[in-house]
């Protein structure tokens, strides 16, 4: 059994997780809901969202110390540019009402690129909002189709320029797996991609996720899923494109400029505390995770006639031994791998003890290795990286 550093007697023992300096908010507003996405998000239903800002800014006030400093500030969704120019500016200013950005702070907030019209754009810079990451998916008009995006090729590339002469930290997400995409037409993302010269890139390949019309769709046989074979000749495509350009691969979904890597994202990775508020929101405090209530209209009326303080619809205590196994988990997503002395500090375990025998096993196999004093996964285990995780979640 591992001891909980937390719980030791004698000097004061700082926490593995850490006091939370990054906040989420979800905003669960999209103009149409993607055949794909299985994300917390209402389409149509513009009616709610002023009652959604006076809930948020009700659960702020409980769950978020007023002027709790903070390093990453992040909105995600639903797509928060959904929002009026109006109703952004009022999201994002009462929020930072209520907290305090330390210097060099990143502030991040999630776009779709139709929604950048130049009103939204001018709220964002003037808030300081200093990154957005936009959901182009992909570059070709048949894709897009597929993926029920609502924006052409050409707006894409046209709406980011725009967006980077305001904000010039603008990250691209894109898509690959999608049926019908070949490898050469997943080679032309990338190079659209490249050719606006974002700071950030993310490359997801497409699921299919249980409850999704996507889901539905090919048990119907009206979409065929790509071969697991060809999805990793195009991860591997994005791998070598993209670090070829200059871009780092710095978790296995993602790349950036060096300097640029999206450091909330980097808070979860390293396995450090958060908090978190909106409908389907999950915070991760003193050990304890919590998450909101997925319904959009549960949340917004339970929140506000609770005046913030609700029950969530999910809390998990996380044991000693669980937060170094999901740390060690997290930890190797990021291509750097983990620095084996400071987690055995952090979690008071010899990483040996912990998981000595799944590791030896994947070193065999290849899919792990150590650097220096690092472990860390090697090119073939980045392929593999569930596998590796499943591995590890298991006690030896």
């Amino acid at each position: 059994m591992m001891p909980d550093p937390a719980a030791t007697s004698g000097a004061v023992a700082v926490a593995p997780w850490g006091a939370p300096r990054a906040l989420y908010v979800h905003v669960p507003f999209c103009r149409h809901r993607c055949g794909y996405c299985d994300f917390t998000l209402v389409a149509g239903r513009d009616d709610l969202i002023d009652r959604y800002l006076e809930a948020l800014h009700l659960e702020l006030g409980a769950a978020v110390p007023h002027r709790a400093e903070l390093k990453t500030l992040f909105f995600g969704g639903g797509t928060p540019t959904h929002l009026s120019a109006g109703q952004l500016t009022c999201l994002l200013r009462g929020v930072l009402d209520h907290v305090r950005l330390e210097t060099g702070a990143e502030f991040s907030v999630e776009a779709n690129p139709l929604d950048l019209t130049d009103a939204r754009i001018e709220a964002l810079a003037a808030v300081g909002v200093n990154r957005v990451s936009v959901g182009v998916q992909s570059f070709q008009s048949q894709e897009l189709a597929i993926l029920e995006r609502d924006h052409s090729p050409a707006e894409a590339v046209s709406l980011v320029n725009r967006l980077k002469a305001k904000i010039p930290n603008v990250g691209v997400d894109l898509i690959f797996g999608v049926p019908a995409q070949t490898l050469d037409d997943w080679r032309r993302n990338l190079d659209a991609a490249l050719a606006i010269e974002p700071t950030h890139l993310s490359t997801y390949g497409l699921t299919f996720e249980k409850g999704t019309a996507f889901w539905s769709r090919r048990a119907k046989g009206q979409l065929r899923q790509q071969p697991e074979e060809l999805e990793r000749e195009m991860y591997a495509l994005a791998i070598d494109t993209l670090t070829s350009a200059g871009y780092r691969h710095y978790e296995l979904s993602n790349f950036a400029r060096p300097g640029f890597e999206c450091r909330h994202n980097q808070v979860y990775w390293n396995a450090e505390s958060y908090y978190a508020i909106g409908p389907g929101a999950a915070s991760y405090i003193d050990g304890i995770r919590r998450t909101n209530h997925r319904s959009t209209t549960h949340w917004i009326d339970n929140t506000r006639a609770a005046r913030g303080v609700t029950k969530p619809g999910f809390t998990e205590t996380l044991s000693p031994e669980d937060r170094a196994r999901e740390a060690l988990m997290l930890g190797l997503r990021q291509l750097d791998g983990i620095d084996v002395r400071q987690f055995e500090g952090r979690f008071d375990v010899a990483l040996d003890e912990l998981a000595g025998a799944s590791i030896a096993k994947l070193e065999a196999s290849g899919w792990l290795e150590r650097a220096a004093d690092c472990l860390r996964l090697t090119r073939e285990g980045v392929f593999v990286a569930d596998s590796v995780v499943s591995e590890l979640l298991v006690a030896d």
